[in-house]
């Protein structure tokens, strides 16, 4: 029995690489194929690596022709929310229309397999939490519609062509590497948990927390925090649905309980030892009390069960991360 032979695209960045870690460990054959715009190269840890582009239709076809891949992972979106108001345009043409020349050339070639890297951000507003995969999906801003429009394309091609998916809907990407070998490394840095991070650290004054008077037990944002390896896991259970012939379908990806901004950065109080210099300012447009995830579909159907589910053992992960990349040494 020949060894599967994944295309992972996308895989230099922070999750995608973290998956090809996981693949190449359970013996799989990967194939990444980034254009190195927020990746690295070093963060791909082993298979075959292609420096290419999602928006070079030639260089897709020669790609396929030239390999039998079993099934593709798609991690090639650009993720910053903010941006996607300023910048629309880019944010359709990658996460829109190359991600359909990846599926047109899939389809060109007969690989019926596809992992989408999809986002809670297709629900936008909730209107009731915990969010379970049938709320409203009304994305509040382009990063968020790019995701819904490719999960209705992903439906249409099911349908038409018999492209199986599924659709991880992620709440929040978080932790490293419990290896040490890879973690966050975005440029601009969004996210609160390397933000706080830095802040524990010295290369950040002060970590910005923006309201404390949500109706929630402390006052801050309450958001759904998972361990990138568990999501690795998550999307390595449904390569083996998919692979098996399994129908398509979508899944939120989420711990399913959260924790407050105050809780993140107490935990790293509490992990790092250090003191972290907090600025309050007041709150974000747009930016809901809780988002929070009901994941028990993937649960029940991938037989998903997330093992680094601690805040503290997140933040250990990230913190033992950020001082490899700062050589600073608590």
């Amino acid at each position: 029995m020949h060894k599967k032979n994944i295309l992972v695209v996308g895989g230099a960045g922070y999750i995608g690489s973290h998956m090809v870690k996981l693949l190449l460990e359970r013996e799989y054959r990967v194939t990444t194929f980034d254009n190195l715009s927020t990746g690295y190269r070093d963060a791909v840890l082993g298979g075959e690596f292609i420096l290419g582009d999602l928006a070079d239709k030639t260089q897709l076809d020669a790609l396929f022709r030239a390999n039998r891949f079993d099934a593709v992972m798609h991690f090639a979106s650009f993720i910053q929310v903010g941006e996607s108001v300023r910048e629309p345009a880019k944010y359709y043409a990658n996460n829109v229309t190359n991600t359909l020349n990846l599926l047109d050339s899939m389809q060109a070639h007969g690989v019926t397999k596809f992992i989408f890297s999809s986002s809670a951000a297709v629900y936008g507003e909730p209107i009731r939490t915990p969010i379970d995969e049938q709320h409203p999906k009304q994305p509040l801003n382009p990063y968020g519609r790019t995701k819904w429009i490719i999960e209705q394309v992903l439906q249409d091609y099911d349908r038409a062509y018999g492209l199986r998916s599924i659709c991880l809907r992620y709440f929040n990407a978080a932790g490293a590497d419990p290896d040490g070998k890879l973690g966050e490394r975005h440029a601009p840095e969004t996210h609160l948990i390397p933000l706080v991070l830095q802040a524990a650290s010295g290369r950040r004054k002060n970590i910005q927390v923006f309201g404390r008077d949500y109706d929630t037990p402390d006052g801050t944002c309450i958001r759904d925090y998972v361990h990138v390896t568990d999501l690795c896991v998550a999307h390595l259970l449904a390569l083996d649905r998919l692979l098996k012939g399994e129908t398509s379908a979508a899944y939120n990806l989420g711990n399913g309980n959260g924790f407050s901004v105050q809780q993140v950065i107490d935990a790293a109080h509490r992990v790092t030892g250090r003191d972290i210099p907090v600025e309050y300012a007041p709150r974000r447009e747009g930016d809901p009390a809780r988002l929070v995830a009901d994941s028990t579909a993937a649960r029940r159907a991938l037989g998903w069960n997330p093992q680094l589910a601690e805040l503290d053992t997140l933040i250990r992960h990230a913190w033992q991360w950020e001082c490899k990349t700062t050589k600073y040494h608590a």
